[in-house]
């Protein structure tokens, strides 16, 4: 039995005519409590994914629309979606922190432990990026935004897609969509598959906080967000600010590209050249689903944690919709 919600019925009476037409996209609602129906969401998700279409998914900060990250056709059509330029690449949103091995270099040790304590959760990270990767996320400078989200429809998709290019489901420069609702209302058709998780108000509609460790091992805190500098400091007592004083993390985020998007773009003087290649999803470190605890013993967290944020957007996953990869929404 499928749980698919009947496709939308628009009418175009107001436009002189009385003709009903379906929409182009499908939802499916992931609130209720019948594993057949979430698999079933899940797996429409994926083979939207594989198709190069975009996707929106529930997080725990805001509502994000995906695409998959190694395909440059993919990311570009998330942008178009958002109406938003290259210079604000999305974050990359991941099922398990183990992940981040494959995708980020030079992984420092504050960073891991960061992830070990905040992942999955409302924190994106940009870090210098795999030179092998075979990655078109717009204009990063050498550096990717990642974020674990804690929702596990989410993260089950992530699963069965491997690491997805994640904005905020939003047009550039509106709020953050909270509900599948708001993501439809403004995104429409723009979306193959739209995967309603219910509103999504545990941040109260603040975005992920953004720590960027591509140009000192302590971090730099980009932007304030669910997770307050005091909170990093306990794991990071050395974290510079970088934000400013008045920055309200609970103000609602316009555009935060989920995963903490836009994710602003460090500058780093020497870009790394993006390569070929595309980490294998079941690797020996295999994720063991605890997210942030699969941490591995090289230094690097395990894997991403988000989405809205991207090469430094957000985002993130879901992120906000302003500079360049600073940083998925969402």
């Amino acid at each position: 039995m499928s749980h698919a919600v009947d496709p939308e019925e628009v009418s175009d009476h107001e436009f002189g005519t009385d003709e009903v037409t379906a929409a182009a996209y499908r939802r499916f609602d992931c609130t209720v409590a019948d594993p057949a129906a979430l698999a079933e969401a899940a797996e429409a998700a994926r083979t939207a994914v594989e198709a190069g279409e975009c996707v929106v998914l529930p997080t725990d900060t805001v509502y994000g629309i995906g695409a998959d990250a190694f395909s440059a056709d993919a990311v570009q059509g998330l942008l178009d979606a958002k109406m938003r330029g290259r210079d604000m690449p999305p974050p990359v949103l991941i099922a398990d922190a183990s992940l981040i091995r494959a995708l980020a270099t030079d992984v420092p040790d504050a960073a891991r432990d960061l992830l070990a304590r905040h992942w999955p959760g409302p924190l994106t990270v940009i870090c210098k990026i795999q030179p092998s990767l075979r990655m078109d996320l717009g204009d990063t400078e050498g550096t990717i935004a990642l974020r674990v989200p804690d929702h596990e429809v989410t993260r089950e998709v992530l699963r069965r897609t491997g690491p997805m290019a994640v904005s905020s489901a939003n047009i550039s420069g509106k709020p953050a969509a909270l509900s599948c609702d708001e993501a439809v209302d403004q995104l429409g058709d723009r979306v193959s598959v739209y995967l309603d998780g219910g509103p999504v108000a545990g941040s109260g509609g603040a975005a992920s906080t953004i720590v960027d460790f591509t140009q000192r091992e302590e971090g730099d805190l980009l932007r304030r967000g669910v997770l307050g500098l005091e909170v990093l400091r306990e794991t990071l007592p050395d974290l510079v600010d970088l934000t400013e004083p008045e920055q309200a993390a609970s103000d609602r985020p316009v555009d935060p590209g989920e995963a903490g998007d836009p994710v602003p773009v460090p500058d780093t003087s020497s870009p790394e050249p993006l390569g070929s290649g595309r980490p294998d999803q079941d690797t020996s470190d295999a994720p063991d689903r605890h997210g942030a605890h699969a941490l591995g013993p090289d230094g690097g967290p395990g894997e991403d944690r988000g989405p809205d944020a991207g090469p430094a957007e957000p985002d993130a996953a879901v992120g906000a919709d302003e500079g360049p990869h600073p940083a998925p929404g969402g």
